[in-house]
């Protein structure tokens, strides 16, 4: 009966890929790391549960209160960029997952990379490749899931996102 249902929905494996490359295991981004620390401390900082929020359809650890509501006014400016893939795969056509510690932050933009090899393809013509690998994630982004189906309905929704604790951010004084 199992392979009868299998054979009746085909699937494409690119819409089993999620929009934001999250752990396996814990289903959290960024491996639990503090997305606003790659911004603000020489080496990424990992998160704690404590302070949890939900964006695009998966929770984001962070390392204290001020930096998840930092985040929270601004996730595209600290979240990494293609969902967490990989941008040198993107350049060349195809998803795969960046790993955290893996990083480059280009135009105050993070970057991801699934290896050291594709990181330092990326450093060989950096131009060239983020506009390729924004044109490979505007091809294969709406085949993946996300919170309400796509990439686009799960970054959309950033707005509407409370935190987990249901605190409601400060305004920063500007």
């Amino acid at each position: 009966m199992s392979a009868w249902l299998a054979l009746s929905f085909p699937v494409s494996a690119a819409a089993l890929v999620d929009a934001i490359v999250t752990d396996p295991l814990t289903g959290v981004a960024l491996e639990g790391y503090d997305p606003v620390s790659y911004f603000t401390e020489p080496e990424p900082v990992q998160g704690l549960a404590d302070y949890e929020y939900q964006w695009g359809g998966a929770p984001w650890y962070f390392a204290s209160a001020a930096n998840r509501d930092v985040f929270m006014r601004n996730p595209e400016i600290y979240a990494p960029q293609f969902g967490g893939h990989c941008a040198t795969s993107l350049s060349r056509g195809y998803l795969s997952d960046g790993k955290p510690r893996l990083y480059v932050i280009s135009r105050m933009k993070l970057y991801l990379f699934y290896s050291v090899a594709n990181r330092e393809a990326f450093f060989q013509s950096e131009e060239a490749s983020l506009q390729q690998a924004a044109e490979g994630w505007a091809r294969l982004k709406g085949t993946l899931t996300g919170a309400e189906g796509s990439v686009a309905d799960a970054v959309g929704k950033a707005a509407d996102v409370v935190p987990a604790d249901g605190e409601s951010p400060q305004a920063a004084p500007h």
